[in-house]
């Protein structure tokens, strides 16, 4: 508003001036040499008011003073001879015509202009300068067109900045989106790491622990063997830790992993941990001996390490399980079968409408590693089953793919590896 207000005051004094000059067509030239009028003061200082409002209502204020002007081309024939007319205040007009070029649209712009010029200029040419064809009068016409095409290209301008500054803003939210994604997914990678590593060597610890407290005044040997596998599942745990923790460092620290040095590799320690702890497990794995995509060796060392340990937490440590790991489909799509079993107690049948079993033996618990197992398998594109079997015990299958999955190109040929997003969990 109050640009706008110095706008009309400097548009006001300019149509004074332009009111007493007289031009070398009429008369005498020379400033002062034109009569000034008190309507000419009083319509100049209304249709100047009402530019201060050309921003909020354009198409008003364009009728406004173009209304205004007529008056004083009326006005004008009675009080100045033919030679000395004119129409100094179409100067509002045209500023009138570019505020409305600027705050509408194109369509608009060019109706208006059209009409303005259609009602205007004949009336001009009628009342103002004489003879008709005066350059003053056709100076106007130049006017009004130039004020339309400069709207629009101030319009046409703010509208390309806008959508920069648009573009630009969801651009920086999407990145921002894209980071918090990728930091909660790291969390998670990272909590599922935690869960297998604590989940695992603390129930072997817990167990051992409770047989060296059973035996410590009648087999102290026993006890004191215990003790001793308490001190390397800590050890084991404390070591898988570090590496785990390892993930948190800066990507500059040349020390730092991008993974727990764990795999198929070392099955045979994980087996040799639960059997010390009294589980008996039977173990058939040939595809652990070949190499594995380091993904999928990790994500099958984790799956056999959480199902053996909901075994021994959920079935007992008297219980019995066995673990298969095989290689299918070798010549198309090959992928890694695994499958741990137990012979522990049938779980309580569920009931209608009752969430699914949380832990292996049917006993309900928080569901992370089954959780876990689940998006292991997801985020390598496999399966993962679990389940009650028909003659008594659990069951969990994760299939693992050991190949991605390739998009095509536009000519048919296989293009580059694409990210799976599909899998499940029942």
């Amino acid at each position: 508003m109050a640009l706008d207000a110095l706008i009309a005051a400097a548009v006001f004094v300019v149509v004074l001036i332009a009111s007493v000059t007289m031009s070398s067509a009429g008369g005498t030239p020379g400033f002062g040499k034109r009569e000034l009028p008190a309507h000419t003061v009083v319509l100049t200082f209304l249709a100047c008011a009402a530019l201060v409002a050309r921003r909020r209502a354009p198409l008003t204020v364009l009728a406004l003073v173009s209304a205004v002007s007529v008056v004083e081309l009326l006005l004008g024939t009675q009080s100045h001879p033919p030679s000395e007319r004119h129409a100094s205040l179409a100067m509002t007009v045209v500023i009138a015509v570019f505020t409305v070029a600027m705050r509408t649209d194109r369509h608009t712009t060019f109706r208006v202009a059209a009409v303005t010029v259609a009602a205007f200029i004949p009336v001009t040419m009628t009342l103002g300068a004489q003879p008709w064809y005066a350059s003053e009068n056709l100076g106007i016409v130049a006017w009004l067109g130039l004020a339309a095409t400069l709207g629009e290209a101030v319009r046409t301008r703010r509208a390309i900045v806008d959508a920069i500054r648009e573009r630009a803003e969801r651009a920086e939210r999407t990145r921002e989106e894209e980071a918090r994604r990728r930091v909660a997914e790291e969390r998670l990678r990272i909590a599922r790491e935690l869960h297998d590593v604590v989940a695992h060597h603390i129930a072997l610890v817990n167990v051992q622990a409770g047989v060296a407290a059973h035996v410590m005044d009648t087999r102290p040997d026993q006890a004191k063997e215990a003790l001793g596998h308490i001190r390397q599942a800590s050890r084991r745990a404390l070591g898988e830790l570090q590496s785990t923790v390892g993930l948190l460092r800066q990507q500059g620290e040349p020390i730092a992993p991008t993974e727990p040095a764990r795999g198929l590799a070392v099955l045979d320690e994980l087996v040799d941990g639960f059997t010390r702890a009294g589980m008996s497990v039977a173990v058939h794995a040939p595809a652990a001996e070949a190499s594995l995509p380091s993904a999928v060796d990790l994500a099958a060392y984790r799956v056999v390490q959480e199902a053996l340990t909901n075994v021994h937490k959920h079935a007992g440590p008297e219980s019995s399980a066995r673990v298969r790991i095989v290689r299918r489909g070798v010549a198309v799509d090959p992928v890694l079968d695994i499958l741990v079993e137990d012979d522990g107690p049938v779980p309580v049948p569920e009931r209608v409408g009752a969430a699914p079993t949380a832990a292996l033996g049917g006993s309900t618990g928080s569901g992370h590693g089954l959780t876990g197992m689940r998006e292991r398998a997801v985020a390598l594109g496999g399966t993962c089953e679990t389940g009650p079997r028909d003659d008594g015990g659990f069951r969990v299958r994760v299939t693992l793919p050991l190949s991605p999955p390739r998009a095509e190109t536009e000519d048919g040929e296989p293009g580059e590896p694409v990210a799976r997003t599909g899998g499940w969990c029942g």
